[in-house]
């Protein structure tokens, strides 16, 4: 079958590995060759090659609920499991899972591989910060358990470790109490990048916060931008303000024509959409998927950029360099004319102890480009300038980091390797993304 990520960049054929239970796929772990290698794969919705390999194990069928304990708020799942379907489960119960990233059709186990994070990380950390134990089969078919307490290396080695110590079966995860399914939303218009760096920093304590910038806006107006602050609403009614309600939408049926997505006719939009920012009222209160996940009200948007798909390209600062770097790469970007439709800044808190997880205490901006070759030798430049200023990439966007980019910006990779080579000495798991890095092959 032909496989790819979300940014449908690069492309791939895989054989497609899709075990009934945990015991199958023991089986069909313990069985394999030393010459052979997997990786596994929940929704598919990683962007680049993080989750594309010659098999793909995929935990379509690891998707049970096993335990809701609404007492201790902690909820056991497969990892095939969506968060998504966690939340169906959880808010009409006035439960909400403590991180989200910018799409419930992420599966746990993806959640739990890329560490994934949310508008919250200011204050919450990502998502392995609320995962309090996963079930992994390792390299030999054995199936092990571990936590903060139980194969701490292991665990830390897992969280954020892109599917290569092992598959996860299985996680326990806490949950969080909510008064109701809705955010209060309140956006603030910026001017410049350096008015939105304030207006951040003014609302730090704010639970989640998340700007859009203009990434072509040019001199005076370079990294115009909205952000947008929530919180969780009061509950007026528990029993209706609990109901959970997803959104529909749109779908696109095929790929839209690349020539489409240009510098005029992505500066027309960004102009638009923040001059309609600028008149709207700056309070209301929404549903959760409304503020949480506008994408997917669009079936299949990766569409958008053609056929030949784009790339995501997020990348972390530290804070006292943030404002300069980011400055950096927006004149860059504008230089170039290569605009995105999404660029989105978010503030992130301190770091975590997971070996390989992407935040750091900074800043992180993400932005979607359309795939062609000039746009390889700008993410060079990029490159350089994010290293330059201490950042690194986000590995569950990435698609074509250098290896010596990855071990520059990544300080804990050698003891990641350290731990891979214990329990997977042959590289039984791998992805094309493991081998351009240098963690396998």
């Amino acid at each position: 079958m032909e496989a790819m990520g979300w940014g449908r960049y690069p492309k791939t054929t895989a054989e497609l590995i899709q075990p009934a239970d945990s015991q199958a796929l023991q089986k069909f772990i313990a069985s394999q060759k030393k010459s052979a290698s997997c990786i596994g794969r929940g929704s598919g919705r990683s962007y680049g090659d993080s989750a594309l390999a010659e098999q793909l194990v995929s935990s379509r069928f690891l998707d049970n609920f096993l335990e809701l304990d609404q007492q201790q708020n902690v909820l056991r799942c497969g990892a095939g499991v969506k968060l998504g379907d966690i939340l169906k489960i959880c808010i009409p119960r006035g439960l909400f899972l403590p991180v989200l990233p910018g799409t419930k059709a992420v599966s746990v186990g993806g959640a739990i591989a890329a560490d994934v994070h949310g508008k919250n990380h200011h204050l919450d950390g990502s998502f392995c910060s609320h995962v309090k134990s996963i079930s992994l089969v390792l390299a030999s078919g054995e199936l092990v358990t571990c936590s903060e307490q139980e194969n701490p290396e292991l665990f830390r080695a897992t969280c954020s470790g892109m599917g290569l110590t092992g598959i996860i079966i299985e996680a326990t995860l806490s949950l969080d109490s909510i008064p109701s399914s809705s955010i209060n939303q309140r956006s603030l218009i910026a001017n410049n990048l350096a008015e939105c760096f304030e207006h951040i920093e003014d609302n730090a304590d704010s639970k989640y916060s998340v700007a859009w910038l203009d990434c072509l806006a040019t001199n005076k107006n370079l990294g115009r931008s909205v952000l947008y602050l929530g919180e969780h609403a009061a509950s007026k009614n528990r029993k209706t303000d609990t109901l959970y309600r997803e959104r529909s939408g749109l779908g696109i049926p095929f790929s839209a024509p690349s020539f489409l997505l240009n510098k005029t006719t992505m500066s027309a939009f960004n102009a638009s959409y923040f001059g309609a920012q600028k008149r709207k009222k700056s309070s209301t209160t929404l549903r959760c998927d409304n503020y949480f996940f506008p994408l997917d009200s669009i079936s299949n948007w990766n569409r958008l950029y053609g056929s030949k798909g784009f790339l995501q390209y997020q990348f972390v600062i530290p804070s006292e360099g943030a404002l300069e770097g980011i400055t950096s790469v927006l004149e860059k970007i504008s230089e170039k004319g290569k605009g995105s439709f999404l660029t989105v800044l978010k503030k992130f808190g301190e770091a975590n102890e997971n070996l390989l997880s992407f935040p750091q205490s900074g800043y992180t901006l993400t932005l979607d480009f359309k795939n062609e070759p000039a746009l390889f030798p700008l993410l060079e430049e990029l490159d350089r300038i994010v290293l330059a200023h201490d950042g690194r990439l986000y590995l569950a966007k990435d698609a074509r980091m250098s290896m010596e980019v990855f071990k520059a910006s990544y300080p804990n990779w050698e003891r990641f390797m350290s731990i891979k080579n214990k329990v997977d000495p042959d590289n039984l798991f791998a992805s094309l993304q493991s081998n351009r890095l240098g963690l396998t092959q």
